[in-house]
């Protein structure tokens, strides 16, 4: 057999602030999940713009996704495209449903598992494990993928990687542009539609806004990549850290989320990707900027099902602000633990199998 030329399949070098930040983003994911459950009065959430946190994911993947293959995908082809991007992304959508599907069955606080026949149960699953939108579990408010929740925004970036494949990686820059103004103008639409919100996306009701959310910001990426907007600057890894936390922690207006949010989106993340891909980074912080991103992912995908958990708990015992404080700081941290040796022992194992499997292919 025919073995895939190795040369086609290399990575190309990383933006390890970028990597650090997406750790940070995804750490203020599991704390606004942890917070929403507890507060159900937005504005009384330190962290209530948390959400804010998935446009940033989509931005920086389309800079990334631009990066690495705009230069190679002509000679490698779109199938070998899907492959690396299937490799790099699916066994954690696979392992976050399988987790999803154990605390769905055996939560120790709650849950309404009894209500559901085994047939419709294996057919969330299913549904689950092959990225295939079924929001009918009622008591988790129809996400998408009742299991693990966050799975709707890897259903959009795999729409995004099928366009990119197929239709962005050939659009010149002119086309680029006009197509990211018009996903602004929709962005904007949907934001001003939903009451001044972009929070949409996860759920049956609102679907479409996912799409909205992804097309502008990975088309908003890819500019920065494909314009050369790399601002080159001393800020480092902290200090984009605290300017990426800003977004997550400004006050949640209802009169102002309509102006504040497609604000942060349209510009402040793109321009937060520029600073990155162009900061200094000091040598003391480079093992922790590879830590945060190598960890943001598989924290993204395993820890919601212990966030289900954390509403069944919350909802029966109703614990204290200060016992509360205790249970969402320990439980990020035992979060970040568990996420480590997901990818310790089961992500990276597995793509690398995968991996030396496909280039013997």
């Amino acid at each position: 057999m025919q073995k895939t030329d190795s040369n086609i399949l290399q990575t190309r070098q990383h933006f390890e602030i970028l990597d650090g930040l997406r750790g940070v983003a995804a750490l203020a994911v599991v704390l606004f999940h942890f917070m929403e459950m507890a507060i159900s009065d937005y504005s009384k959430n330190f962290i209530a713009h948390g959400f804010l946190a998935v446009d940033f994911f989509f931005c920086l993947s389309g800079f990334v996704i631009a990066y690495a293959y705009d230069n190679r995908i002509g000679k490698m082809g779109v199938k070998e495209f899907f492959k690396s991007r299937l490799i790099r992304l699916h066994p954690l959508v696979v392992f976050g449903a399988v987790l999803g599907l154990l605390a769905f069955l055996f939560d120790p606080f709650g849950g309404h598992a009894e209500l559901y026949s085994v047939g419709k149960i294996i057919l969330i699953f299913l549904a689950s494990i092959f990225l295939i939108p079924y929001p009918t579990i009622t008591e988790r408010s129809f996400n998408l993928f009742g299991l693990n929740a966050p799975s709707w925004s890897l259903f959009w970036e795999y729409v995004a990687n099928i366009f990119y494949a197929f239709v962005l990686y050939k659009l010149s820059r002119r086309f680029l542009v006009l197509l990211t103004i018009l996903s602004a103008i929709t962005l904007c639409f949907v934001c001003y539609r939903a009451g001044g919100s972009l929070m949409g996306g996860w759920g049956g009701e609102n679907f479409w806004d996912g799409c909205a959310r992804i097309s502008y910001s990975f088309l908003a990426g890819m500019l920065v990549y494909r314009f050369n907007w790399i601002i080159k600057s001393k800020i480092g890894f902290i200090g984009l850290s605290v300017l990426l936390a800003l977004a997550f922690i400004m006050p949640f207006n209802t009169g102002w989320n309509m102006f504040t949010e497609p604000l942060v989106v349209l510009f402040y993340f793109p321009l937060l990707i520029a600073l990155g891909a162009g900061a200094t980074l000091t040598p003391r912080l480079k093992n922790l900027c590879i830590f945060s991103g190598k960890i943001s992912y598989p924290l993204y995908m395993t820890h919601y099902a212990a966030i289900w958990m954390f509403l069944n708990y919350y909802t029966n015992n109703k614990p204290g602000t200060t016992q509360l404080f205790f249970i969402i700081t320990i439980g990020t941290i035992l979060l970040v633990g568990v996420a480590y040796l997901v990818m310790r022992f089961y992500d990276i194992p597995v793509r690398k199998y995968l991996t030396e499997k496909r280039k013997k292919i």
